[in-house]
């Protein structure tokens, strides 16, 4: 698939297939058939790909988040064309109208409100019908904001650990976050601007006050900002400010080398969190499975923790 100077020979003919980058306008080849992943910007629209517009300008059909917010990035882009919603609430209905396009071996371009497709939104369901029926799926890489976050904070990259957005609620989110205790590279997270002081204040109590993180906020936009410290720093800025706006995406440094089995303060940790949602048996059930420590010894611990309560 390539895109050509307008005056000269074109594949798609009409506005579907043309797009404008500055003052220069391209129309755009039909790609080949299948499902294509389109990465879209997180907030900075200069940040789209060549290849991405030729892709969302040629392709036969657009499948879209919301039409809303990618009609912006169409109209940056000089592309109109017509948007198919596929989201979450409609994927039941969407899905096998998109499918029935792939097996009649249309192309099909796929993109989220902002970033990669198939991060925290449900096109992974899309995909992976597409893939048991023989389609072919193409990934169309390009901004991300887990991958802009990691970069930005300057925690070890080598290994990392994407976990999306930890459970509302906290007995959940301390049970899910002593879960990804031992993983043995950066913590990746999203977050919501009013949850995010307790969920910092949760991390700390879950990975220790002094473990290192970042707290990276509205990326690629004009206010662009990064809070680096310590868990416990940096939870406290937070609760301390009046109103905290703007998409978040939170890093937490690796365990220290030196943690290699976990000690009495994880478990009462892990079990404290578990607690909140299930009983003591099967609360010291679960962290035996997480921690490797003896049912019998945790179940103890579970009734002296819940008697403390």
């Amino acid at each position: 698939m390539t895109a050509e100077a307008d005056g000269e020979a074109s594949g798609t003919e009409g506005k579907a297939g043309r797009y404008r980058i500055g003052d220069a306008a391209y129309t755009a080849l039909r790609p080949e058939p299948g499902l294509y992943l389109v990465a879209t910007p997180i907030g900075n629209l200069s940040d789209m790909t060549v290849r991405a517009l030729q892709v969302i300008a040629g392709a036969d059909r657009l499948a879209c988040e919301d039409t809303r917010v990618t009609a912006k990035l169409l109209s940056r882009y000089g592309i109109e064309r017509r948007m198919l919603a596929y989201h979450e609430h409609n994927a039941a209905e969407a899905g096998p109208a998109l499918i029935a396009d792939l097996e009649a071996g249309l192309s099909v371009a796929l993109v989220s409100d902002a970033g990669t497709p198939l991060v925290s939104d449900p096109g992974y369901r899309l995909v992976g019908e597409a893939i048991e029926r023989g389609i072919a799926v193409i990934p169309v890489p390009g901004a991300s904001a887990a991958l802009a976050a990691l970069l930005a904070s300057g925690l070890p990259s080598d290994a990392f650990f994407f976990a999306g957005f930890p459970p509302q609620k906290q007995g959940a989110r301390r049970s899910r976050l002593a879960e990804l205790a031992r993983i043995p590279g950066t913590l990746i997270f999203f977050e919501a601007p009013h949850r995010i002081a307790e969920s910092l204040a949760d991390m700390a109590a879950a990975y220790g006050a002094e473990r290192p993180a970042a707290v990276c906020r509205e990326l690629t936009k004009a206010y662009e900002t990064t809070y680096r410290g310590t868990l416990a720093s940096l939870a406290a800025d937070f609760a301390a400010m009046e109103r905290v706006r703007g998409e978040i995406v939170v890093c937490v440094a690796p365990p220290p080398v030196e943690v290699a089995a976990a000690s009495a303060a994880d478990a009462d940790t892990i079990l404290t969190g578990l607690l909140a949602e299930m009983k003591p048996a099967h609360a010291a059930q679960e962290a035996a499975r997480l921690t490797g420590l003896s049912r019998r010894d945790l179940y103890q611990r579970a009734l002296a923790l819940k008697a403390e309560r």
